[in-house]
């Protein structure tokens, strides 16, 4: 197990092994490892009586959660309608050029995964990318370069 076991004891342990609590204490394994490992979800099923296919249904259904790991980095690309019009499949292909990886991957170093979300809610900056909860508006694939660079 490549898991702390003691770790998913005590997230489990705080919402006293509830099923009713699944979504929360995936959310929490996942806050601690940046995804949701097998061995992880496998524990879950396990602990809490639920059947295996149950948990990994919840995992996969909610966006929110990862069963890849994610890099330190995490970005975002814009692809809603108002950002789409004003160019972020450009700034998307800058971004993937730049970090060798296509939007769904991370990087080989564990440094960045890049993402495309429908709609990031700040229509009027488009296109906008997202590093970390970190908005960058009216983005271009020749500003790509600085904001790698800051982080």
């Amino acid at each position: 197990m490549d898991v702390d076991q003691s770790k998913l004891e005590s997230i489990i342990a705080q919402y006293d092994a509830q099923k009713g609590s699944l979504i929360s204490i995936l959310q929490d394994i996942q806050a601690e490892y940046s995804y949701l490992p097998v061995d992880a979800l496998e524990y879950v099923s396990k602990e809490m009586d639920i059947p295996r296919v149950q948990v990994y249904g919840v995992a996969t259904f909610f966006k929110a959660f990862s069963l890849k790991p994610k890099g330190r980095q995490q970005i975002q690309v814009c692809m809603g309608t108002a950002c789409h019009v004003r160019g972020s499949k450009k700034v998307l292909e800058e971004l993937e050029r730049k970090l060798e990886i296509k939007a769904g991957d991370t990087t080989l170093d564990g440094e960045y995964t890049l993402e495309t979300v429908n709609c990031v809610g700040a229509c009027a900056l488009g296109p906008v990318v997202v590093i970390n909860d970190e908005y960058h508006g009216q983005m271009t694939p020749m500003k790509v370069e600085s904001i790698l660079s800051a982080k």
